[in-house]
């Protein structure tokens, strides 16, 4: 009995290493190939971190762009400890390739001593790509074979394409176990079945714990120019973005009537001697400065940037009031008219009744 149970044994243990379904997928993208655009996506580290570690890990130039995504405080540490299994949000660029969106040749991964493709997918990356997805991008032939120090793109899943007509940031949103399309839609403002078109799902139920699922960001509105360097200038709900070489910190706020706000970053420049001026027309406003007048509030707004070290700003105009040409001393105007009426109208009464 123990001779039979032996080819048994061997073929349950050869079944366990196989590499289980990943959780990855990939998201469409029918922009022109050229195009490019800024994504999100999440990264659950099966180890406790670091923000400096995720940053080398995913190609990130510096922390405050992880920091931003994510709307941590400006003055959290490269060394701030990341727990095991909590969620961060990955920013990158993404670029459409053959209807699909891939992250623009990176991150890059050095491929390290007893490294194999499905452990840096399905582990070091946690499964936000396949070793297929890493085999076909890097054209290599053998999944067996890769050698100590090969460098390999990471392709991650992203998307440049409008939904419904508007831009958004897509995100890459792995789901948590116990989690609904209708939870998820409610949390990041939209719609049951905007996750099922945009993800090919023909049945809710059928959603996985760890499934990546393209979820549409709303963007803040914006004043930025269609020929700016960073147009559209995408800023998702809860996040603060570096532009115009670092010299400008825009954040988005529901809150705030979905508008961006903008503001000398005050970082030394990526790749200009110095930040230009950001003044609005007449010199009085710089970016983020407003001034009120009765019932206008103007603001001076960045418009973004170009390569020849110039920054752009117009002057946004927004009514704070509660209607056209309405304050609260026109309303106290026709309450205390409203009276007047009345007082006439109780006289009249009078009269009549004194009369008859």
């Amino acid at each position: 009995m123990g001779c039979h149970f032996i080819p048994l044994l061997l073929t349950l243990l050869l079944c366990s290493t196989l590499p289980t379904k990943s959780s990855s997928q990939t998201f469409k993208c029918s922009s022109p190939s050229t195009s490019t655009c800024r994504s999100l996506i999440d990264y659950i580290s099966p180890n406790t971190t670091t923000l400096s570690q995720i940053k080398t890990l995913f190609s990130i130039k510096n922390v405050r762009s992880i920091l931003g995504a994510n709307n941590f405080p400006l003055s959290t540490l490269p060394n701030f400890t990341i727990p095991a299994k909590q969620p961060i949000k990955i920013p990158f660029t993404c670029l459409c390739i053959n209807n699909t969106g891939l992250s623009n040749k990176q991150p890059i991964y050095t491929v390290q001593k007893d490294d194999g493709l499905y452990h840096i997918a399905a582990e070091v990356f946690s499964g936000l790509v396949t070793y297929q997805e890493i085999a076909a991008v890097n054209n290599v032939t053998d999944v067996n074979l890769i050698k100590v120090g090969q460098k390999l793109w990471i392709p991650l899943p992203c998307s440049c394409d409008d939904v419904d007509g508007v831009k958004v940031v897509h995100y890459g949103h792995v789901v948590e176990a116990g989690s609904s399309l209708e939870l998820i839609a409610q949390e990041y403002g939209t719609s049951r079945n905007t996750l099922m078109k945009l993800n090919g799902i023909a049945n809710g139920s059928s959603l996985l714990a760890g499934q990546v699922l393209d979820v549409p960001l709303q963007a803040c509105n914006s004043s930025v120019r269609s020929d700016s360097v960073d147009s559209p200038f995408l800023v998702p709900n809860n996040t603060y973005f570096f532009t115009a070489n670092n010299c400008v910190k825009c954040n988005c706020d529901a809150a705030n009537n979905w508008t961006l706000q903008c503001e000398p970053s005050g970082n030394k420049p990526s790749s200009w001697s110095t930040c230009p001026a950001m003044q609005c027309e007449g010199g009085l406003l710089t970016i983020g400065n407003t001034r009120t007048s009765g019932c206008n509030t103007t603001t001076c707004a960045y418009a973004g940037f170009s390569t020849d070290q110039n920054i752009s700003t117009t002057l946004a105009t927004q009514s704070t009031c509660t209607g056209p040409g309405a304050s609260p001393g026109n309303f106290a105007s026709r309450i205390g008219l409203s009276r007047n009426y009345l007082f006439i109208y109780i006289h009249m009464i009078l009269l009549l009744v004194y009369l008859l």
